[in-house]
């Protein structure tokens, strides 16, 4: 795993980036968001670890930027601030995991195998249209709506391809826990609504129909036929 840290507490960096290493990852170590912009133009990373507050850029300014820039690299955002408004401030920003500190180190590393893992998922390399109207694109994570071209999160992007593989079936919060974040991932079914709202925003909200549907009680579905 090749990873890019980005933290400008000097101790705190050193101790990870030892920490990392001793696991035999590579890791480069940046402790302001010019250097880690500079770094992501030249050199091919596994994982982006951000800190929230850096110089230069905030971690969230930082991580808006790299996906305008179609980088679908997973990132882990490190935090002191655990509110559900900062989770989903987050998320909405295009992180797909973070972590709040001071945090255990045996939780780091699950958590960046847990990314690792899905970033090698094999989604299917192919493009599916449902109910005449929305399109996704397997291989370039691609999504529209109407002609309208949707940017989405890597998580976001996830979820909605596994929705789409079960079209107007009832998919419950754990069952959409256990596959796009991962059996072992240690996050509360409010992740799992969050994201959800996040992507009904992007995907629903410009349009007259809603095709992601909250049945209550039970889970979410994707309501449109299709796969074709």
């Amino acid at each position: 795993m090749h990873i890019l840290l980005v933290e400008d507490d000097v101790k705190l960096g050193e101790l990870i980036q030892y920490k990392l290493k001793k696991q035999l990852y590579q890791v480069e170590w940046a402790l302001d968001a010019e250097y880690a912009m500079d770094l992501m133009e030249r050199v091919t990373f596994d994982i982006y670890i951000l800190d929230w507050m850096i110089p230069h850029k905030t971690g969230i300014e930082l991580c808006k930027e790299i996906r305008l820039k179609k980088n679908r690299t997973p990132i882990l955002m490190l935090t002191a601030r655990d509110s559900v408004t900062d989770r989903v401030q987050g998320l909405n920003a295009g992180a797909d995991d973070y972590l709040v500190k001071p945090f255990d180190f045996e939780e780091l590393i699950a958590r960046l195998h847990a990314l690792y893992r899905r970033k090698e998922t094999n989604w299917e390399a192919d493009t599916k249209i449902f109910g005449d109207t929305l399109v996704i694109d397997q291989s370039t994570f691609e999504v529209s709506r109407n002609g309208v071209s949707i940017p989405l999160s890597r998580r976001e992007f996830q979820l909605l391809s596994f929705m789409s593989q079960h079209p107007k079936q009832i998919l419950s919060r754990e069952q959409l826990s256990d596959r796009v974040w991962g059996i072992d991932a240690e996050i509360t079914l409010n992740t799992v609504d969050a994201t959800i709202k996040l992507l009904r925003k992007k995907l629903d909200d410009p349009f007259s129909d809603k095709i992601i549907q909250n049945v209550r009680g039970l889970g979410y579905r994707l309501a449109v036929e299709g796969g074709e």
